[in-house]
């Protein structure tokens, strides 16, 4: 089997030759392709990341919303004037609201700050990937 790869490349170098392409390092374009695979792990790991912090964020959120109408059903009287039981129907509407509100905000802000994280490691490793090549066209 080894003959076989080795006759690959042979008549590859000869028709690399042939064609009068100047000759490359194959250990260097791999080492470039492995940073490469290597970022887009840290970047799917930062995205991972993010996911596993909304789904943290959202089960707070849930286990909040239940101790609140836990708290407002054993804090419900229905005695008293219609007037008191509106006010507390409103008060704790709006506290929701602003619960909602609050939280959609903080998971928006997660799931950006993941997706910024995850898309800064691929532009740094673009940005390597430009020098390399550049430092490489630069030598010749």
């Amino acid at each position: 089997m080894a003959d076989g790869a080795q006759n690959f490349t042979d008549m590859f170098q000869k028709l690399g030759e042939q064609l009068k392409i100047p000759p490359f390092d194959v250990s260097k374009i791999m080492e470039h392709h492995h940073k490469n695979i290597d970022a887009m792990g840290r970047s799917w790991q930062a995205m991972a990341s993010g996911v596993a912090a909304v789904a943290n964020k959202q089960r707070e959120i849930f286990e909040a919303t239940m101790r609140d109408v836990a708290e407002m059903a054993r804090d419900y009287k229905p005695t008293g004037a219609p007037q008191e039981v509106f006010t507390k129907h409103t008060e704790f509407a709006s506290k929701m609201m602003e619960a909602a509100i609050s939280n959609t905000r903080d998971v928006a802000e997660l799931v950006q700050q993941s997706g910024a994280d995850a898309i800064k490691i691929l532009h740094e490793r673009m940005q390597e990937s430009y020098d390399e090549i550049r430092s490489g066209l630069e030598k010749k």
